[in-house]
């Protein structure tokens, strides 16, 4: 695919939107979690020329920040991260993946175009607009923002939400910036989250000679029958908006490495992907109700990485739906597909919380990247859902295509 520095194929720099001069500004940034290396700063820059009280929420070593416009009202927070994942090879990419090109194609290429610094621009940039049009807006829009979700997930979101209920602070709405649309622009909004459930699981025997079986206990045969028990289990059916929970096994370690030894322990790693119809408590105790039937000596430590949660239809999915179809002419459908997201966190809050952002095929790949023009159209969905919930006439005042 022929590519071009972002100047070689637009007349002039200036001639980009403000949305895509944003998000070049951010890839530019190298930001692998945890680092944030000035992405909230150029943020932040932005939304206190706009009135934005903000808060610097640091934890940990990661950057965090919460800034609210307004004063009254139901809060619409849009939430989104500026850590990326690590480039892998850089020598696979077509071009530096901090170095970010619009090429041939209008394709804007760069770790971050899609995941989820392209999102940022987008948000920031709506946001501008729609507080220069509609300054007495009703409501109160806030940005919650950290530099922790491609990584631990532990002093990013998680700690700003925890910050926000001990002190009783209000979030009604919240629009997660992540890449969810898969064949077009809006496609998809993701109204919900299964649950993720982690285990560690480690069964006991007795290390042996192999020409003397009699003598040891060998537990990767004890551990077989009991994973292929977890892995036929019927957990449940799923309801209309989740799938049936799923378990799979992604690891297995065992052994010392010489072809003569019946090991003394075997380790498998574990994850349930788990619907409403159930709960992280049950799916434990059945887990360790099946292990004990198959007579094992094991211990399991579990993880608890999200809780499922779901928006069912209402203010803020209607406005998200309806603010897709004004800009794109396609309507969106709902889902709850795919991985976790900190709107897992966010929804604790009792939030009604959706994710809409970009296509998401080529997130943490080689060559990132997405249709730059996606970006001004994602910016004004973003601009028309402030509209529709906060807008004190109502009226749309938006067309498809502004830059």
């Amino acid at each position: 695919m022929p590519t071009t520095s972002t100047t070689d194929n637009i007349d002039n720099a200036e001639n980009l939107s403000p949305t895509l001069e944003l998000a070049l500004e951010l890839i530019r940034r190298p930001s692998v979690t945890p680092d944030d290396l000035g992405c909230q700063a150029l943020m932040i820059e932005r939304l206190k020329r706009l009135g934005f009280h903000v808060e610097r929420l640091p934890f940990g070593d990661v950057e965090n920040f919460w800034a609210v416009h307004g004063h009254h009202g139901p809060v619409l927070a849009f939430a989104g991260h500026t850590d990326v994942v690590p480039t892998g090879p850089e020598s696979q990419w077509k071009t530096p993946p901090f170095e970010p090109v619009i090429d041939a194609n209008g394709m804007l290429r760069g770790r971050g175009a899609a995941d989820m610094k392209g999102s940022l621009a987008a948000m920031i940039t709506a946001v501008e607009r729609f507080i220069t049009e509609h300054s007495e807006h009703d409501g109160r829009i806030a940005f919650l923002i950290t530099s922790d979700e491609e990584g631990p997930a532990v002093d990013g979101t998680k700690a700003v939400v925890e910050h926000l209920r001990e002190r009783n602070e209000r979030l009604d709405y919240c629009i997660v910036g992540e890449p969810s649309s898969t064949e077009r622009l809006g496609d998809v909004i993701k109204n919900g989250r299964r649950g993720s459930l982690g285990g560690v699981l480690r069964v006991r025997g007795i290390q042996g000679h192999v020409a003397y079986p009699h003598l040891a206990r060998n537990p990767i045969h004890q551990i077989a029958p009991a994973l292929d028990a977890l892995a036929n289990e019927h957990w449940d059916s799923g309801n209309d908006s989740f799938p049936a929970t799923s378990f799979q096994i992604s690891n297995i370690r065992g052994g010392t490495g010489a072809t003569n030894v019946i090991p003394g322990e075997v380790e498998a790693i574990f994850n349930f992907r788990f619907s409403t119809e159930t709960t992280n408590e049950a799916l434990r105790q059945r887990t360790e109700s099946i292990l004990r039937e198959h007579d094992l000596d094991f211990d399991i430590d579990w993880t608890l990485n999200g809780q499922p949660f779901l928006t069912r239809e209402g203010a803020l999915v209607e406005a998200a739906i309806d603010g897709v179809e004004h800009i794109t002419g396609i309507r969106p459908v709902l889902s709850t597909s795919g991985g976790t997201s900190d709107g897992r966190f966010i929804a604790t809050l009792g939030t009604q919380v959706v994710e809409l952002g970009p296509l998401n095929a080529t997130i943490h790949q080689v060559d990132e990247r997405v249709q730059a023009s996606d970006l001004d159209d994602l910016s004004r969905i973003y601009e028309a859902i402030l509209v529709r919930l906060f807008a004190t006439d109502g009226h749309w005042g938006i067309t498809h295509g502004d830059g």
